[in-house]
């Protein structure tokens, strides 16, 4: 291996390590274990993200799907992605649909967008059912929760306690439902805490984030601190240290009940009929 590729893992792994409170390989084996078990003739769980270019968002997401493995030991999970990554979501489904497996399609998405709507609809519509796709991993309360801690985790004390004000930065889309689910985030968030918190956006619409801090600040807020509903990190993520913000939490990365979460997505269309 060359320096330059010993120094990029390293960096991955820092990253990684950084991101999740725990190393690597230790990852998959601390998620909780659900009460079951994969067994032979279940469904493959294809985890689809919407693929990255940064090593460390990649690492995050992996560990991810290695930690959703290994709180259900004998299902298999798979990767794909609807952008920017190997292996095409298309390509994973129909390899998996002539092979003669059924597979669940769980999207490793925060909204239901143009990817969730269009891209994955169209990766199972040739499947003749075999293969059916869960809803997005959010909005959902669990997420919520999981915002709560990674926040909590950057600014050292309960939310509650914070006295400034609080800013869910998202991605942005122009996709109608996709901002529609922000917003219900936003509200999750603001009902969990007991406290006003405002959106800002990362690309495609607006307030900026960085719009949405300095609004907070010229309604008087001291501090502003922004959780960032994003899975993994990455460009987005990298964004956020420029928008003005005291205190800028971690993105989701392998929180445990995220875990839960895809299992949950999984079970869920497994125990609904293909239409």
């Amino acid at each position: 291996m060359s320096t330059a590729q010993q120094t990029l893992e390293e960096n991955v792994t820092d990253t990684l390590e950084e991101t999740v409170g725990t190393t690597v390989e230790d990852a998959p084996q601390d998620a909780p274990q659900d009460a079951r078990r994969g067994t032979v003739g279940d469904p493959v769980l294809v985890a689809c993200s919407h693929g990255t270019r940064s090593a460390p968002g990649r690492a995050v997401v992996e560990a991810l799907r290695a930690a959703v493995r290994a709180a259900r030991p004998g299902l298999r999970v798979v990767a794909a992605h609807v952008d920017v990554q190997e292996p095409e979501l298309g390509a994973v489904v129909e390899e998996l649909v002539a092979g003669g497996e059924r597979c669940v399609v769980v999207p490793l998405l925060l909204s239901s967008g143009y990817h969730v709507r269009v891209d994955i609809a169209q990766a199972l519509r040739d499947t003749g059912g075999r293969a059916v796709a869960a809803p997005a991993l959010g909005p959902d309360e669990v997420i919520t929760a999981a915002l709560v801690d990674r926040l909590e985790e950057a600014l050292g004390t309960p939310v509650e306690e914070f006295p400034g004000a609080v800013v869910l930065a998202a991605a942005g889309s122009s996709d109608a439902r996709a901002a529609a689910d922000v917003q219900a985030a936003v509200a999750s968030l603001s009902a969990r805490t007991g406290r006003a918190v405002t959106s800002g956006f990362l690309s495609a619409q607006e307030p900026t984030v960085a719009d949405a801090v300095a609004a907070a600040r010229a309604a008087g807020a001291a501090e502003v601190a922004v959780a960032g509903y994003l899975l993994a990190p990455g460009v987005f993520s990298a964004r956020l240290a420029a928008a003005g913000a005291d205190v800028v939490a971690e993105p989701l990365g392998v929180h445990p009940a995220l875990v839960d979460l895809v299992l949950a997505r999984y079970d869920g269309a497994t125990a609904t009929p293909p239409r």
